[in-house]
């Protein structure tokens, strides 16, 4: 094989999609029985924080046969799709879409997972059913969870992470809630709840957020050029402690609330508060951290800080919900290549296409997706530059040119080039 894929979630289907029609010998292995996407997290009405053109492969291929139009348009249902003027696109038809662009590959593999990976000259990939060898592998095994340590232990029907929501979600009538975290998964969720009327109803719901308020994403069009390819090597030619404080005030680029959700959660509360009373309670609390949380019999004390005043407060739930983000998956699979790569921190430092570096042969490539952010900036958890970052893989694994380099930004992210005095006066 030239290619074997290690997990098969967006970056690794991406990457998939664009090798299918150049002929690159490849499989892409998924220890799952079909594809997933934020499962948990599949409300209805739940969209898509960046346009539908940043899909699978259109940003570097719009001829793939794998784009999101070419999906609608297999499904004869383009000119519905225009017609009903989506501001975004569902996170449901999202995730058929993707659904859809894995079923047709039948290069995707379901339902058998790496369990190692060694170097012999090539990479012997062993998984739950065989052994293959391959030219250069691709790891995309994505996030998992995050929560407070002090609550690692304890998570269970009473206490989970937002990325399990729906599994429990109709568990919650009647329950005092406690929603901890301030992204777009908190948002959604409180909104999921506020909306419940009658008997499906939660008795309370506070939302503790650790940020001063509960801000938008900054979706405007300047902000938007932090997630082009320009910016993403500007970044990347940064120092880490430069790179390090980009992303904290930046943060809201990626990880704020989409507008519309904001507008529904506050015309939620209008409605709630002056027109048709409810007789559950909601509460907002921004700057507060949970310094703690301990069981009190089938419940919860949640113990916070608030961040200004400095006093501690105390809340006792039912239900405590962690919409607290997301870390990298671990690599257990890779610990016998581990002393073999260079780090960043604590991710595997990886060069301009995406290939770890490591003490191999220059032509046999570990390809590291969506796992870089304090080496290549905000964009790299995310869609936004998903199809971009696969074709800079692609030609590391061909050698050749994989897209058209798409014109830089208007906005000049570094210093000037350096020119002469003479050459600036003549100018």
């Amino acid at each position: 094989m030239q290619i074997v894929g290690v997990g098969v979630g967006p970056a690794n289907l991406s990457l998939a999609s664009l090798v299918y029609p150049k002929g690159v010998r490849s499989q892409f292995f998924e220890k799952d029985q079909e594809f997933t996407w934020h499962s948990g997290l599949q409300l209805p009405n739940a969209s898509l924080q960046v346009s539908f053109l940043k899909d699978l492969v259109t940003l570097a291929d719009p001829t793939n046969p794998f784009s999101f139009l070419g999906y609608l348009h297999e499904h004869g249902r383009t000119y519905q799709f225009l017609n009903a003027r989506f501001d975004a696109v569902t996170r449901q038809e999202f995730t058929q879409y993707l659904q859809w662009a894995a079923r047709k590959n039948e290069n995707i593999q379901f339902g058998e997972e790496v369990v190692d990976i060694d170097f012999d000259g090539d990479f012997v990939v062993t998984t739950t059913a065989r052994t293959v060898r391959a030219e250069n592998i691709s790891v995309a095994v994505g996030k998992v969870p995050s929560v407070p340590a002090f609550v690692a232990g304890s998570l269970g029907e009473t206490t989970f992470h937002s990325s399990d929501y729906l599994r429990h979600a109709d568990k919650l009538a009647n329950k005092r809630v406690a929603i901890v975290g301030s992204g777009q998964s908190g948002a959604e969720i409180f909104l999921d709840l506020m909306s419940r009327e009658g008997a499906d109803a939660p008795a309370h719901v506070s939302w503790v957020s650790r940020r001063a308020g509960f801000w938008p994403l900054d979706d405007s069009p300047f902000t938007n050029d932090l997630f082009m390819p320009c910016h993403q090597n500007y970044f990347a030619s940064l120092g880490e402690t430069t790179r390090q404080q980009f992303l904290k005030d930046n943060v809201l680029a990626s990880d704020g609330i989409s507008m519309s959700t904001l507008n529904e959660i506050y015309q939620g509360l209008y409605l709630r508060r002056f027109v048709r009373p409810a007789k559950n309670t909601v509460e907002l609390l921004p700057n507060r951290a949970v310094e703690h949380a301990a069981p009190d019999g089938p419940r919860w004390n949640l113990r916070t800080v608030h961040g200004e005043a400095n006093t501690r407060e105390m809340m006792n739930v039912d239900v405590v919900i962690w919409a607290t983000g997301y870390r990298n998956a671990p690599l257990h699979f890779m610990d016998n290549l581990a002393e073999r790569l260079q780090y960043c921190g604590d991710e595997v430092a990886v060069d301009d296409n995406f290939a770890a570096l490591w003490n191999g042969p220059r032509n046999r490539a570990i390809l590291i997706h969506n796992a870089s952010r304090s080496q290549k900036g905000l964009a790299d958890p995310n869609l936004s530059l998903l199809a971009w970052r696969s074709a800079k893989m692609v030609e590391r694994i061909t050698g050749f040119p994989a897209s058209v380099e798409p014109i830089p930004s208007a906005v000049c992210w570094g210093p000037l080039a350096s020119v002469s005095d003479e050459a600036r006066r003549s100018a």
